[in-house]
Formats: structure tokens, sequence, C-alpha cells
């Protein structure tokens, strides 16, 4: 198996989910890396950071957590995709506009189709564009 983790499921390890389905679905994500190749694109170890960035100043996390969380996600086996951004510019473009995506979401759609790839997100929008799109969500 093969799946893209975006930023939304991989924060929701530090983060807790409000509803059981959605923790028990990042538990499940997060047991899945061991037997499954997961991918990101470079721009989510931004949006990690600047999650836990904002969750320090709104004080939902400490500095000491954040740390922790980093260490311990930086030693799983998720792969950076190696497509430069520049290169993929033009179909983030085109995914975007058609379904109504930010350039953000559009990147791990394009990652997860390109791939043939799962999508693990909360993102209810990304989610729907992933299956408008073909594509399937993990968990589902």
């Amino acid at each position: 198996m093969r799946f893209v983790l975006d930023a939304s499921m991989a924060l929701s390890w530090l983060f807790e989910r409000d509803n059981p389905a959605d923790t028990d679905r990042a538990d499940r994500a997060l047991s899945a890396l061991d037997s499954a190749e997961t991918l990101v694109p470079p721009l989510w170890h931004i949006e990690i950071a600047n999650a836990l960035l904002v969750g320090e100043r709104r004080r939902v996390v400490t500095e000491a957590q954040v740390i922790d969380y980093l260490n311990r996600l930086y030693r799983l086996p998720i792969d950076t995709d190696d497509a430069a951004p520049a290169s993929r510019r033009d179909m983030v473009m085109a995914l975007g506009r058609e379904y109504g995506l930010s350039a953000y979401d559009a990147t791990y759609l394009d990652l997860a189709l390109r791939t043939n790839a799962l999508l693990a997100t909360f993102d209810v929008k990304l989610a729907d564009a992933m299956r408008r799109a073909g594509g399937s969500l993990f968990g589902e």
C-alpha cells in the first residue's frame, strides 16, 4: 500500500481529534506506516512546523512537547517527494482551479494522483476533491 500523508493527519498524532472515529483513523494511519510506502510533498515539512509554532503561541502545546513530537515524527518512515515544486506548478494550478483548492491542498492531490496513492487527510474539501478526481482515501 502507498499513501500520501497530509499535515492534518500527521498533526492529529499530537493534537487530539474530537471525533473518536477520526482518532481511530489517525491511529490506523500511524500503524500503517510500518507496512506502507508513505509520501509527503516538500511543503508538508513547513506546514507541520507552522502548525506547531501556532500551537505553541496559543499555548496548546509546549516547546518540550513540540520537540518530542518532531523527534518522533522524523524517525517515522516517511519519504518526501523529490519532484521539484516548479515542475509540478502547472498541474497544481490546474487541480486547484478544477476543484477549488488552495495550491497547498492541490499539491497533496497532485502527489496522490500522480503516485496512485491513497490520501490520508482530515481536510473535508481535499478529501472531496480526491474522490471527485477518481482517487481513494485512507480509511475508506
